[in-house]
């Protein structure tokens, strides 16, 4: 590659940085394009929250566990990866809702807790009568008027009631994104729900129409895809197919400059500066935006704080658990009195993760708005978790092993997310062209979406050095 070529600097290893880089260096070698390309990643490892722990035969995911097979770009770079093999199915199988000191089913026919089917809502626990009376008015209800954006929580209160809100919809969308559904952009976050809204007017009707029919009598297939080795098996695939001195790992960013005639100077926290024609940003917002500050003021969104969320892995011999339910695990609303939101028995929902005759608990920490749990060791986090647990399911011994992981949160789309993603970009174009923002601060927090928002960086870089494209 000659001197001349365009050169694009690419600053964060992640999941988007990680699928930009191996993209970008996919479309160099099959069409022969003159451009180079720096991956730099200030830990000592690549994939940021995605980790998969190997231990003991087990695969522990320390991060995310898995991701929609109809968001079809994880499973496309598994077969980019000729991973394809490599892919394995959720087992179904029924989920419960924490009510009342017991295990409650989620009704059938309830999808993300709105009932499309009448007689399992009508039959279940989880709402009063008068609260399955005020859901019904969902079918009379009028579309709400305009487009403008508005909270998760408020929209489904005003559809639903604050009952079902409150005991199955508010604990099933939190596992998704675990800020408060009342600050939550409906737009940035659940924008299905609001087409669904103004095209069929009632969202149990909507609802009812869009749920795939099953084709085959027997167990439902799952809808959720990962690989045999855990989700960290697609970074070392892509790490290991770009070339070496294309990565650093451990030097962070101190300071990006413009350098006259469109390029920037990057200089890194250990001293050395690099000179780049492009940049991309996947770093979370938070880090990013001094970067930006000197030359492209951004607006902040005031409401939108992280905050941590614990996993706890706990390992078992199996028969150390009396589980007579038959399921997957359970998710507990915020009016539980309990810290643990949600709880997989992974042993049974993925049982490629677990040896035969062991099982395997992953459990979850951390509200927005209730982060006591910081003030504990790693110990008394479990120790509490144990506790919780028992008064729910019955452990006859402590686990084998267990480990506990903290991450922060990405920063929840709080209403307005939308517009405020559209001037960041705008802003960020107009003062720094060849600068280009992506990740889960942006367009979506789910492992898809940030290969889809590194994949279009590099379409857009490409756009701009080959015209025409």
């Amino acid at each position: 590659m000659s001197d001349n070529s365009y050169h694009m600097t690419i600053i964060g290893g992640g999941i988007t940085g990680l699928s930009a880089a191996f993209y970008l260096h996919r479309q160099i070698q099959e069409q022969g394009l003159p451009v180079r390309f720096q991956l730099i990643e200030e830990a000592d490892r690549l994939g940021g929250k995605i980790k998969t722990w190997r231990h003991e035969g087990f695969v522990i995911e320390l991060g995310p566990d898995s991701f929609l097979e109809r968001k079809a770009s994880a499973a496309q770079l598994a077969k980019d990866l000729g991973l394809e093999d490599e892919l394995v199915r959720n087992r179904t199988g029924q989920s419960y809702i924490y009510h009342q000191d017991h295990l409650v089913p989620i009704p059938e026919g309830a999808v993300m807790g709105v009932p499309t089917k009448i007689m399992p809502f009508v039959k279940t626990e989880l709402v009063s009568w008068p609260g399955k009376l005020r859901a019904a008015a969902d079918l009379l209800l009028p579309a709400a008027q305009g487009t403008e954006d508005r909270s998760v929580g408020e929209f489904f209160r005003r559809r639903l009631g604050n009952e079902v809100i409150e005991n199955l919809i508010q604990p099933l969308l939190s596992g998704v994104y675990s800020g408060d559904i009342d600050n939550l952009s409906l737009l940035a976050s659940f924008p299905q729900f609001a087409k669904m809204e103004q095209q069929h007017r009632s969202l149990i009707l909507a609802m009812k129409q869009s749920r795939p029919q099953a084709k085959e009598p027997g167990t439902p297939k799952g809808i959720f895809l990962t690989l045999k080795n855990g989700l960290e098996t697609l970074i070392e695939g892509m790490e290991k197919s770009l070339p070496v001195e294309s990565i650093w790992k451990g030097i962070g960013i101190e300071k990006l400059e413009k350098n006259g005639n469109n390029r920037y100077l990057l200089t890194m926290k250990d001293g050395r500066i690099l000179e780049t024609d492009a940049v991309l940003l996947t770093l979370p917002h938070a880090v990013t935006e001094p970067l930006l500050a000197p030359y492209a003021s951004v607006p902040t969104l005031p409401k939108a704080k992280p905050h941590m969320v614990a996993t706890i892995a706990m390992a078992f011999p199996e028969d150390a658990l009396d589980q007579r339910l038959d399921g997957t695990g359970f998710i507990v609303p915020r009016n539980s009195g309990i810290e643990i939101t949600a709880c997989t028995w992974a042993h049974r929902k993925w049982p490629h993760s677990t040896p035969k005759g062991k099982a395997l608990l992953r459990c979850f920490v951390g509200r927005a708005g209730e982060q006591s749990f910081l003030q504990l060791s790693d110990e008394e986090i479990v120790d509490m978790v144990l506790r919780e647990l028992r008064k729910i399911m019955t452990i006859r011994q402590e686990p084998d092993f267990y480990r506990v992981t903290r991450l922060q949160n990405a920063i929840p789309y709080v209403v307005g997310h939308q517009a405020w993603v559209q001037e960041v970009k705008k802003r960020v174009r107009e003062e720094l062209p060849g600068v280009y923002l992506a990740g889960a601060s942006y367009d979506g927090v789910g492992v898809p979406d940030c290969i889809d928002q590194g994949k279009k960086a590099v379409s857009d870089l490409l756009a701009t050095i080959q015209p025409g494209r």
